[in-house]
């Protein structure tokens, strides 16, 4: 059983010349993403990790039956973090929180 390895590197060709006479716009498109990527990884990482963490506590808290309202405080949670939950937990425990 022999394996015909000029048919795969013929194909693989093929492609890699269809790619070259692709559409710019693609791999500027591409290029771009990933640069966003890399901005939002190394620039953001801070408030990433700070909104994970507040949606963490959400979920912790919402584990041990304190409900505070879905929607807002997910959205002010995921915005702010650690600190939107604390806001959200003083909002509600002085009465101004649904």
């Amino acid at each position: 059983m022999a394996i015909e390895l000029n048919v795969d590197a013929t194909m693989a060709m093929s492609a890699v010349r269809e790619a070259v006479h692709a559409d710019p716009v693609f791999l500027l498109a591409g290029i771009g993403l990933v640069a966003l990527a890399i901005f939002l990884v190394f620039f953001l990482k801070r408030v990433i990790v700070n909104s994970i963490l507040g949606l963490l506590a959400f979920a912790v808290l919402w584990f041990f039956g304190i409900r505070l309202p879905f929607l807002v405080t997910l959205v002010v949670t995921t915005v702010f973090g650690l600190a939107g939950v604390g806001t959200m937990l003083l909002l509600y425990f002085f009465g101004l929180l649904g």
